[in-house]
């Protein structure tokens, strides 16, 4: 993005790639029934999960840098435990409400840093479409959980895929009117190739597979490693420059997490 394909377009080719990926192996793997009220809960997912998920990742990421994303995006664990103290009842201790706020202010910092406050900054815009992607992956998280005790990985993907493709259908299907296969060159489709199979079917399906054995907050909590690897290749690159306020969102921000993971008697353990 932007030279070969747009946000729509991308998250077009990820979802019906990806879904066709689950629907063959689960073809070979696995041939379960899945009950009509656990459909219910994965079409939610699905949509929150992946449509809505990766519009808004590639919409914020078309117009921010991957490392801000990848910032902000360590705030997945706080949302994840938000959720799951709502919709669970999880308890949330004092510590880790303290966390939660840090967090939160952390991102916030990240989304403002240039000191634009108008949505017309597009970096605003980005940062901040990163942030709602942020939430709506945290609560496609807690919602798949229960379902994952049930049924194999491979046959929950298969549906939240199918259901991710209809309610994407929508938003992308008259991008493709301005889609040319023919400006496209090996590099591309290379790149497009490890979109739908690297970032798309082993990162959901290893995903969802840890849900199976883990709380969902022991899983995003991961997430943590994100920003470090993205800032190194981004270094690499040489396609990203630290200022101070970014420096202040990042250690705000990991304060954050590390108040959220830590139990009250000093010792801390993933989030749960």
């Amino acid at each position: 993005m932007p030279d070969y394909f747009t946000p729509e377009q991308l998250l077009f080719f990820r979802m019906a790639g990806a879904f066709v990926m689950f629907y063959v192996f689960a073809l070979f793997t696995a041939n379960e029934k899945v009950d009509r009220k656990d459909l219910w809960r994965i079409g939610i997912a699905g949509f929150f999960g992946t449509t809505l998920n990766q519009l808004l990742f590639f919409i914020g990421l078309n117009l921010s840098t991957p490392v801000d994303m990848a910032v902000i995006h360590v705030t997945s664990p706080i949302f994840v435990l938000i959720f799951a103290a709502i919709m669970i009842g999880e308890k949330i201790s004092n510590l880790k409400i303290i966390g939660i706020f840090m967090g939160s202010a952390g991102a916030m910092i990240l989304i403002l840093y240039h000191g634009d406050l108008s949505f017309s900054s597009n970096t605003f815009t980005g940062n901040l479409m990163a942030l709602l992607n942020t939430l709506a992956y945290a609560f496609y998280m807690v919602l798949i959980k229960p379902v994952m005790v049930k049924y194999h990985p491979i046959t929950v993907m298969k549906w939240v895929f199918l259901f991710g493709f209809i309610t994407a259908l929508p938003f992308t299907l008259g991008s493709l009117s301005t889609f040319s296969a023919g400006n496209l060159g090996a590099g591309q489709w290379l790149a497009l190739a490890f979109v739908i199979i690297a970032t798309t079917f082993m990162a959901y399906l290893l995903t969802i597979f840890a849900l199976k054995y883990l709380e969902a907050g022991v899983v995003s909590f991961y997430i943590y490693f994100q920003p470090i690897i993205a800032t190194a290749i981004a270094f690499w690159l040489g396609k990203h420059d630290f200022t101070p306020s970014k420096v202040i969102a990042i250690m705000t921000i990991f304060a954050g997490v590390y108040l959220v993971s830590k139990k009250q008697n000093g010792r801390t353990e993933p989030i749960n």
